[in-house]
């Protein structure tokens, strides 16, 4: 067990040794997956429980300093939720199991920090366009119920591992919360998109 421990530290240590702290002017591209949960927060009673999906993405990072970066994202995102949902306050109308499959943009502001600035916080706003609605199960086509375009709030916390001089390793736990109804032609009835994840991926250092 002694050997075990000895062994990760001096990996963590060569890894930290070769870690290049990012500069002004730097310029990173990156790769992810990860899993996500999502939900519609719903105005009236929420019957709502979380879909479970996959979703991917890149980047591109651009550094001002060691410390501070603005990052933006293309992300395949799906969202919805298991639930009934009801488009009319008097409930004439509804459906279940939405599945809303976004192309998501955030753009963020990134902190760095920690002795070798590995560590980052992020937060900014994003845009999220509709590609597909339907219910779970079905090929009912729901995409004339929801918004084209969802707006929002995007956090996150991240840490990058050295591979090399130019790739690293990344680790981010990402929050979205929607700021408006997605719903489009509703009577009274608001939903919210919502979702938090777990990703995983690589950085390239491209200058």
């Amino acid at each position: 067990m002694k050997n075990v421990i000895t062994t990760i530290i001096i990996v963590f240590g060569a890894f930290t040794a070769t870690f290049a702290q990012q500069q002004k002017g730097n310029v990173e591209f990156g790769i992810n997956t990860g899993f996500s949960v999502s939900s519609l927060s719903y105005g009236l009673e929420d019957f709502s429980t979380f879909r479970k999906s996959i979703h991917f993405g890149v980047s591109s990072n651009y550094y001002f300093s060691d410390r501070w970066s603005i990052l933006g994202k293309l992300i395949y995102d799906p969202k919805g939720s298991n639930g009934l949902f009801f488009i009319n306050q008097d409930f004439s109308n509804s459906f279940s199991d939405p599945r809303l499959n976004y192309l998501t943009v955030p753009i963020t502001a990134n902190w760095h920090f920690g002795k070798k600035r590995n560590w980052y916080l992020n937060a900014g706003p994003y845009a999220g366009f509709l590609m597909s609605a339907k219910e779970r199960g079905s090929d009912n086509d729901i995409k004339d119920a929801f918004k084209s375009t969802d707006f929002g709030v995007s956090l996150g916390i991240g840490v990058k591992l050295p591979l090399s001089e130019a790739v690293k390793a990344m680790i981010e736990y990402d929050l979205q919360f929607g700021a408006i109804n997605a719903f489009k032609n509703n009577s009274g009835i608001s939903a919210h998109n919502e979702r938090a994840s777990l990703d995983l991926g690589l950085c390239f250092m491209l200058k």
